[in-house]
């Protein structure tokens, strides 16, 4: 009896203990829409600058990102104000990559994540530890605003996982763009099999581009790669290896054991994510289409990924159907163009009467081929055994030696 009521105040403590934690990440959660906990001042530090000058002045925020039309790497890099990129995952990765966008002037940035800033995130970039039981969202927002104030933002603090959020999440992707269309480009910076899974169905059915990133357990490798769907591989077209055995990824995961994280291959990792973003939003230089980085080695392996035919994910077949009758269409359009060019008469006038004339006769060319087997329809020749090879006049042997052969070539 006395064990039962002893386990009875220890749940109630907890519960307590639960409902102060509660109450507290609640006051926290308000400071900071109220603008006073995020480590800043209630206002922005600069007020919004509502177009983009390339003047070099101590004031101006853009003067080194507009010096890229300057140099001829990018054409116009106004343009980056009316983009809207999703970042789902806002941890190691995804803060940085949300940091970095809103440091180049991106137009909107949508925000996704259910986890809470916590002391042992502290090893990686970004989060304060003043900022600890926050949800990441809103943290990264305050911070991300009060850098960048002329940055859109809006951030949503659940799991896309569950299938109460997936459809809103998915509403939001097709229509939480600048002008209410589709975003131009999502994300992925989460650390599960399950986020991405539910990141692609959400693309593969929308038509999405995405581009999706990680980095190994042990914290010394990582990777970006581009998905389009229907012209690259999707992430179900070559599942990891314990998902396409059927393994859970859960059982993975050891008690008392967590993967090793370093803030230099995150941060290499998030800023290799926001390069290719770039190329791709701006368009200058060549968007990877799969790049991994092994820091022992210092080695960047760059390849390309070509869809499953065979794919468990419907709508990624389904898209690949679509490419290839857009592919067929093009070709249709471009065969009459081929056609004509190639019936054009090149130099039609020749004023100076210039002729090609073959070097090879008649009978030369006749000795030269031999006797056509007979072949099944379809096959050809590339060429044929003459009948007799003739070698010349022939030399006739003697027995002198080079050395008196020699002799006689010096007199001559």
């Amino acid at each position: 009896m006395d064990d039962v009521l002893q386990l009875k105040r220890r749940v109630l403590e907890l519960e307590n203990s639960l409902g102060k934690e509660r109450t507290r990440s609640h006051e926290l959660e308000l400071r900071l829409l109220e603008g006073g906990g995020g480590g800043g001042g209630e206002e922005p530090f600069r007020p919004k600058i509502e177009t983009m000058s390339s003047e070099v002045t101590d004031s101006n925020p853009y003067s080194r990102l507009m010096a890229l039309k300057r140099m001829g790497i990018v054409d116009n890099y106004e343009k980056i104000r009316t983009f809207a990129v999703a970042v789902v995952g806002v941890g190691g990765v995804g803060s940085v990559t949300a940091e970095m966008l809103t440091r180049c002037g991106i137009g909107k940035l949508l925000l996704f994540d259910y986890d809470r800033v916590e002391l042992a995130n502290m090893n990686r970039l970004f989060f304060q530890p003043h900022q600890a039981g926050l949800s990441k969202v809103s943290a990264a927002e305050f911070t991300l605003r009060n850098i960048n104030p002329d940055v859109q933002f809006e951030t949503h603090n659940y799991n896309i996982t569950s299938l109460q959020h997936f459809q809103h999440f998915l509403s939001r992707i097709s229509g939480g763009g600048l002008s209410g269309s589709s975003v131009d480009l999502v994300l992925s910076c989460v650390d599960n099999f399950e986020a991405r899974m539910a990141i692609n169905t959400a693309c593969n059915e929308l038509g999405q581009m995405w581009m999706e990133s990680g980095v190994s357990e042990n914290a010394v490798s990582g990777h970006i790669q581009i998905i389009i769907p229907g012209r690259t591989a999707c992430f179900a077209c070559a599942p990891p290896l314990v998902v396409a055995e059927g393994l859970d990824e859960s059982t993975l995961k050891r008690d008392g054991v967590c993967a090793a994280s370093l803030p230099t291959t995150m941060a290499v990792v998030a800023g290799l994510l926001v390069q290719n973003a770039l190329k791709h939003l701006l368009g200058f230089g060549t968007v990877s289409s799969y790049l991994g980085y092994n820091a022992l080695q210092d080695f960047f392996p760059n390849m390309s990924v070509r869809p499953n035919p065979s794919c468990d994910e419907l709508y990624c077949r389904k898209r690949q159907g679509e490419e290839l009758a857009r592919r067929a269409a093009q070709l249709e359009s471009v065969e009459p163009a081929l056609k004509e060019t190639s019936d054009v008469v090149l130099h039609e006038e020749n004023t100076w009467g210039i002729e090609l004339v073959g070097e090879t006769t008649t009978e030369e060319e006749a000795a030269a081929t031999g006797q056509v087997p007979h072949l099944p329809e379809g096959l050809s020749l590339a060429y044929t055994r003459p009948a007799q090879v003739s070698l010349g006049e022939e030399v006739e042997d003697t027995e002198e030696s080079l050395d008196s052969l020699m002799a006689q070539l010096k007199c001559l």
